[in-house]
């Protein structure tokens, strides 16, 4: 099969012809259908502390269909579409059973969607309804991740948020929100370049850059926010995301920052904010993200904004590196 492999940091990722995989006992073979490109990757193939490893296939926002089952697969079957829960783990620990595999101790997060074939755990698997293509399938997984940041928002009916970061999971987050009942959203990035696909996930108010966001998101809004949540992984955001929160209000850390930060406690401190880290997901969250999108939600899909080849794909992966127009690259090997 062909696969886009990571060779070394500064190298784009190289494609070469791997062996085929073979299912164990419990694991299926998925020909992935399309995968999308995430920011998390970006960062693995260049951060000396959180290397990937050599040799390593990425790609962890991927869908397929399963066209092999290995001894003891019972929930899934050949033919069938899934997508694909990138959380291998011990499967049998108390938090595995609950269905939060994110936090068993030997939890690892899986790629192999960067590949015509990955091999995979049934147990990571959720079938797809047959309304949902394999864009949407792709898509579960960043909307897994907007979906978890509000749920450990502790949202409540009509309280009026402001999100930093007008990405992938920023947009999901305030796709959520909307559905959720969230009041005023406000949304908030260092350009106005998805303004208007942030207005169209839902968001009420986007605050135009600034040299001091949280005056500006504040003024905008008309008072502090409710809930802030930080979507972007950017230095200084955190402390951002706290001088724009009201008195004990919520900041919620959606985004993946790999620099050591600072802020200033007090800030945190005479605000008695509520700092909430939001990683990962559980099963049923993973699974309640196909359901907007079976019901015929469309804002999910406007965050592709390209679909590119196995072969075409490593000079892309490296053009998103720097600031570009594009939003969600989907691969489809």
């Amino acid at each position: 099969m062909k696969a886009a492999v990571f060779k070394e940091r500064g190298q784009p990722l190289a494609i070469e012809e791997l062996a085929d995989p073979t299912p164990g006992p419990g694991q299926v073979v998925v020909q992935v259908g399309r995968c999308g490109i995430c920011g998390s990757d970006l960062h693995v193939t260049h951060e000396p502390a959180n290397l990937a490893p050599t040799g390593k296939v990425l790609g962890h926002e991927y869908a397929g269909e399963v066209i092999a089952i290995g001894a003891g697969v019972e929930r899934v079957r050949a033919g069938d579409n899934v997508a694909v829960m990138p959380l291998s783990s011990c499967g049998q620990c108390a938090n595995c059973l609950n269905g939060e595999p994110a936090w068993c101790a030997q939890r690892m997060i899986d790629g192999g969607g960067y590949a015509e074939f990955s091999l995979t755990h049934e147990r990571q698997c959720i079938k797809l309804p047959s309304t949902l293509s394999m864009q949407d399938g792709a898509l579960v997984e960043p909307m897994a991740v907007g979906l978890h940041a509000v749920a450990q928002s502790g949202l409540g009916p009509g309280d009026n948020v402001l999100v930093y970061g007008a990405g992938p999971i920023g947009l999901a987050t305030i796709f959520w929100l909307k559905r959720m009942g969230a009041g005023q959203i406000a949304v908030t990035a260092r350009s106005t370049q998805r303004k208007e696909l942030a207005l169209n996930m839902g968001a009420d108010l986007f605050v135009e850059p600034s040299d001091d966001p949280p005056a500006a998101a504040i003024e905008a809004m008309g008072g502090p926010a409710d809930i802030v949540f930080e979507c972007v992984g950017a230095s200084g955001l955190l402390q951002q995301s706290i001088l724009s929160v009201r008195m004990r209000g919520t900041v919620v850390v959606a985004g993946l920052c790999f620099h050591a930060d600072s802020i200033v406690p007090a800030a945190m401190v005479v605000r008695e904010a509520r700092i909430q880290p939001a990683a990962f997901y559980s099963l049923r969250e993973f699974e309640h993200a196909t359901e907007p999108l079976d019901q015929g939600a469309v804002e999910p899909a406007m965050m592709v904004t390209d679909t590119v080849s196995l072969t075409d794909m490593p000079p892309v992966f490296e053009a998103l590196r720097t600031r570009t127009t594009q939003c969600k690259v989907m691969v489809k090997p």
